[in-house]
């Protein structure tokens, strides 16, 4: 896309760009040359738009198979001399984190810029877990964009500070931050940036204890210089009311926009003085004091844990500061997103005022839920029905992370517990060999391909007693269809190679490994039986591509649609067992909406005298 802004775009020009959009424009505003990922909402936006607009031989994007592995490839990168962007979302981080607390200790000459997306209020997450405790952990500089024209600012600003300090560089956003569209004012792209020499020093880049012992002391050095950078940083300002006031709000992240709302739009922006922390990690401290020691009393506002708060409870009480600081332990909340109605109705309190907050519309009591759902015609839900057919309650189902995990409500049922990404078969493993019940371990293509191999290797080391089901749909589904190793060579084109799922399975001395096609109900009936009376590691791939991959990006539809040839008793007990979401109630009879379908044909093979199939219109 030659004419892409993002690609072309000149300094004064101005555009409408989503945030983790503005974080591309920033990185190659800065000159990056490799970007590596695991793609994972709310980040994969930053690696597929790298990808979307090729760049022009400007930089190298690699799909990794994790977290780890792209870590480490972007670290070591930055050891040669590159400036380099890895992408994830914030649990992906604990899969990178081993690289990443060395790559903190050695540090790395060509500059490094770890993007976190944390997801506050689970939107597409296991968990909310705040990564600003990794600024802490492992001592890495820290910005939080809370715009569109910050998250392309700041990354531009982290590469600097990356390349400027040789060290990681946290830039952590959240759901609301990388999904946001706003204005970014552009600068102009710089020419190719030069990269730096590798000086081969085995005492720096070589942690053996005695190197990493030297090198803490060197870190704690490069921290107080980022703490000095921190205190002259742009991105941390004071807004002085127009009337003296002892009142003090200090905020970080997102919350500084609800802030600025809350303030304005109640006319309370004379009560406050507000001290915004754009770049948070290293604290600067005497600004913070500065500030204190102007109010006699201040309210820490952030989202997410009381990380800023107990900071600056900890410094104050280090200097002696008799100011009074309020946060989470008094007003405000740890759990989910922050919103203008709750810092409205928060700060309302805090200042003692009242205000009119017009909360959420709630949802109508009346209307149905909309529970999460396989898609349509996805094969996935053939696979689950026909296990639940030969196994039933009988077996404990263990699941792992993709859009196979919505497999776990009724009447589907097959998921019985979930640990994290690449569990299911470490995890069943354990089940098994300490319950002595049958377990079936479900994983997809990626998600094998990112930790599964190392679950089945142990599996097979230690003889466990598991059946383990790889539901290969060709590629990264939930997170946006992006490339795995799995994924057809055709597909990949040159950029990548394909590996074979079963070749690698047998590899690792997997005996009993069955191929079947998802779709077709009486192979995977029997594959199944013959591996139920079977002990040991046994390993089922079904192959089917993603229904909606397979419309968009193969351009493959079925002719047929399926139809309801007799009501009865037979289309019901489908309806109830297979729940297709083309199927709906039309009085007391069952139908199937044409728009829906896919034309899978499971519902034929589980119902054959109640379905049948005619030609796709239109």
């Amino acid at each position: 896309m030659s004419n892409n802004p993002l690609l072309h775009g000149a300094h004064g020009e101005r555009h409408l760009l989503l945030g983790n959009e503005a974080i591309v424009r920033g990185a190659l505003e800065a000159g990056v040359h490799v970007v590596t990922c695991y793609p994972g909402t709310p980040s994969s936006e930053v690696p597929d738009t790298f990808h979307r607009i090729g760049g022009e031989g400007r930089y190298r994007l690699e799909y990794s198979v994790n977290e780890k592995v792209a870590m480490e490839v972007a670290a070591g990168a930055a050891l040669g001399g590159a400036l380099s962007l890895v992408t994830m979302k914030h649990v992906g981080l604990n899969v990178a984190a081993d690289p990443l607390f060395t790559a903190v200790y050695t540090g790395l000459p060509g500059g490094l810029v770890v993007l976190s997306a944390d997801d506050p209020g689970c939107h597409s997450s296991q968990n909310e877990q705040d990564n600003r405790y990794y600024a802490r952990f492992a001592m890495l500089p820290c910005f939080e964009p809370a715009s569109a024209q910050e998250a392309k600012d700041m990354t531009r600003a982290a590469f600097s500070l990356a390349r400027q300090l040789e060290q990681p560089v946290l830039l952590r956003t959240t759901t609301r931050i990388s999904h946001m569209r706003g204005p970014v004012d552009f600068d102009d792209l710089p020419a190719p940036q030069p990269k730096v020499d590798f000086r081969r020093d085995p005492t720096r880049f070589v942690p053996v204890p005695a190197v990493a012992r030297r090198r803490h002391v060197a870190l704690d050095e490069i921290v107080a210089r980022a703490r000095q950078i921190a205190e002259q940083s742009p991105f941390n300002t004071v807004t002085e009311p127009s009337a003296p006031t002892d009142l003090g709000i200090i905020v970080s992240g997102v919350s500084r926009n609800y802030l600025a709302d809350a303030l304005s739009a109640n006319d309370w922006t004379d009560r406050v003085r507000v001290l915004e922390l754009g770049m948070t990690w290293p604290l600067p401290e005497e600004k913070i004091c500065t500030f204190l020691n102007q109010c006699k009393r201040v309210l820490v506002l952030e989202e997410g844990e009381d990380l800023l708060e107990q900071d600056i409870r900890a410094l104050a009480q280090k200097r002696g500061l008799t100011v009074a600081i309020d946060g989470k332990n008094d007003i405000l909340t740890h759990q989910g997103e922050y919103s203008t109605t709750l810092v409205t109705r928060d700060l309302a309190q805090w200042l003692g005022v009242s205000c009119c907050v017009q909360e959420p519309r709630s949802v109508e009591p009346d209307l149905p839920g909309r529970p999460p759902n396989l898609c349509p015609g996805c094969s996935h839900r053939a696979v689950y029905y026909t296990v639940r057919q030969v196994f039933g309650d009988d077996a404990y189902y263990s699941s792992d992370i993709g859009c196979y995990t919505l497999g776990l409500l009724p009447p589907l049922r097959t998921a019985d517990f979930l640990v994290c990404m690449g569990s299911s078969i470490s995890a069943g493993s354990g089940f098994a060999r300490a319950s002595e019940k049958p377990v079936i371990a479900f994983i997809g293509d990626s998600t094998f391909f990112h930790s599964g191999m190392t679950g089945l290797a142990n599996a097979v080391f230690n003889q466990h007693n598991v059946l383990m089901v790889i539901l290969d749909n060709g590629t990264t589904a939930m997170t946006g269809h992006q490339p795995n190793p799995g994924m057809l060579q055709d597909v990949l084109g040159g950029m990548s190679s394909h590996m074979d799922i079963e070749t690698i399975v047998r590899g690792m001395g997997v005996t009993e490994v069955a191929k079947v096609r998802a779709f077709n109900i009486k192979a995977l009936t029997n594959t199944l039986e013959e591996m139920k009376s079977k002990p040991g590691v046994r390993v089922l791939i079904t192959e089917e591509p993603c229904v909606l991959y397979a419309r968009r990006q193969l351009k493959k539809t079925s002719p047929q649609v399926a139809e309801v040839a007799q009501q009865g008793p037979e289309a019901m007990r489908c309806l109830e067992q297979l729940a297709c979401p083309a199927f709906y109630r039309s009085g007391d009879n069952l139908a199937v909406d044409a728009t829906l379908c896919t034309g899978c044909m499971v519902c034929l093979q589980v119902a054959p005298g109640a379905f049948k199939a005619r030609k796709r219109q239109g």
